[in-house]
């Protein structure tokens, strides 16, 4: 399982629309579903600082993760672009592997 992890600052206002954009029915999710190897998406905000956001992008693998993302470029950077109007900060948290996978 490979998983990629994003943090988002929300602008204030801009939560409810954040969250139907990256939540398990959103666009990105959607976008994500053209491909077998994604597995999932969960979105959690902070408890003690509601502003902030974490998204956790499931995957078969790293190579499968970098082919969507050749792939689907275009949609990609539309989702991206279209989801800067709600942030005032987005930034890689990383890219985790599961111990013991490929």
């Amino acid at each position: 399982m490979f998983v990629a992890l994003w943090e988002h600052e929300v602008k204030p206002g801009s939560e409810a629309r954040f969250e139907k954009l990256h939540g398990p029915e959103g666009d990105w999710v959607r976008l994500f579903r053209h491909c077998r190897a994604y597995k999932g998406t969960r979105l959690l905000r902070d408890a003690g600082r509601p502003w902030i956001y974490v998204t956790m992008d499931f995957w078969e693998s790293r190579g499968e993760y970098e082919q969507f993302l050749k792939d689907f470029q275009k949609e990609y950077g539309t989702l991206d672009h279209a989801g800067e109007e709600l942030t005032t900060q987005e930034r890689c948290a990383g890219y985790f592997q599961g111990i013991g996978e490929r």
